[in-house]
């Protein structure tokens, strides 16, 4: 399985509702989470064929800012 962090600007229980069907249409997504208490707001997302790019592309189509923190694919 694997895992990536990114930082984004998804901040409130709307941003998440907003992300979700772009999210879910992502067959390689099996899992994602946003901690919006975190300061850098942290979309995890989780996978056995995790494509990065493309959840930054749907989180971006959403209307999001979105940056992968470094060194964390592939846990």
């Amino acid at each position: 399985m694997k895992k990536v962090v990114f930082k984004t600007n998804i901040n409130c229980g709307g941003c998440v509702a907003t992300v979700t069907p772009f999210l879910e249409k992502a067959n390689s997504i099996k899992s994602w989470n946003v901690d919006t208490d975190s300061k850098e707001k942290k979309l995890t997302v989780t996978g056995e064929d995790l494509d990065k790019n493309e959840v930054i592309n749907l989180v971006k189509e959403a209307g999001f800012e979105i940056k992968e923190k470094k060194g964390l694919f592939g846990l």
